[in-house]
């Protein structure tokens, strides 16, 4: 258990809104628009009257999408609309739609299953306006393009958005307290390795909670996101980089001596040939004398917020 400390609140609330200075941040004189056949005082001023446009949960939606890269409508409607009165869905999907047809997100059609609102409707990521937007509010200047993802990127990314969208539903209903949750990259870590080789975990997400709430103890765990693409081996090779990284006491020391535990959370095509992977790692972890078995835990993704209320940290 690691002891509490001063914590930010998760990412993605339900009905409350990034503070203004978020949203007032958007609205910065555009100093590094590119040229184009619009003058740029016509582009900062195209760009002032959209931002005008957004509320502080217009603000919140584009910064969800940002971070996770892709959500579909059913996640957003968790992340943003949770205690909206009356039909939050609706309310979801009239501002994405508004968002859309003012170039702030884009929409993919494309069918995928597994995703918390279904397995229909838009899949949505940052277009054009909203990444100008974005851009203005960071020290980034070169546009983003956006490129067609593949389908196993694109599950991969709605996977980690669904571990997340549980882990806020599980403290909306108060099965836990959502400390933190940080997404890739915020969630990896830098460490020096043999030789001062200079390397990154690439945790997909990381997580604190308390259970119940308000509990005076606060767990953690590295969440790593498998569908079925990876093979044993090459999550066993993951599972050293994180026992590596455990021995070097970087997180000890920012967490008061506790190491958070690696949830592998893993699902496949069929439930079948999910289970046969979640056994063949655990069994590729127990035959390895160099991974400790109290480290990870294998579990099937229903299982993530059972497993964060038994408690996670070494």
């Amino acid at each position: 258990m690691i002891p509490p400390h001063p914590i930010d609140h998760p990412f993605g609330p339900t009905n409350k809104s990034p503070s203004t200075r978020h949203l007032a941040s958007l609205r910065k004189p555009n100093d590094g628009a590119h040229s184009g056949t619009t003058t740029p005082s016509r582009r900062v001023r195209d760009l002032d009257k959209v931002a005008r446009q957004l509320t502080e949960r217009d603000t919140a939606i584009l910064r969800s999408v940002a971070e996770h890269k892709f959500l579909t409508i059913g996640q957003i409607e968790v992340l943003h609309f949770d205690n909206t009165p009356g039909s939050r869905a609706r309310a979801a999907r009239r501002a994405c739609a508004r968002l859309r047809r003012l170039g702030v997100l884009g929409g993919l059609t494309r069918t995928v299953g597994g995703t918390s609102g279904g397995s229909g409707g838009l899949i949505h990521y940052v277009d054009e306006v909203g990444d100008r937007l974005l851009r203005r509010d960071s020290e980034r200047r070169t546009r983003r393009p956006f490129r067609e993802p593949t389908e196993r990127f694109l599950n991969h990314q709605l996977g980690i958005a669904d571990a997340h969208v549980a882990l806020v539903q599980a403290d909306h209903a108060r099965q836990l307290e959502l400390l933190r949750c940080d997404i890739e990259p915020t969630a990896w870590r830098d460490y020096v390795g043999i030789g001062g080789a200079r390397l990154t975990l690439k945790p997909d997400l990381y997580a604190e909670t308390a259970c119940p709430p308000g509990s005076e103890y606060v767990d953690a765990a590295f969440i790593e996101i498998d569908k079925g693409t990876e093979s044993i081996p090459t999550l066993i090779k993951k599972c050293r980089e994180y026992e590596n990284y455990r021995r070097q006491g970087i997180e000890q020391e920012r967490s008061d001596g506790a190491f958070p535990i690696v949830v592998w959370s893993i699902t496949a095509e069929s439930e079948a040939k999910a289970e046969r992977r979640r056994i063949a790692l655990r069994e590729a972890i127990a035959r390895d004398r160099g991974l400790p078995d109290d480290l990870f835990q294998v579990i099937a993704s229903e299982q993530l917020i059972d497993t964060m209320q038994k408690g996670t940290s070494l």
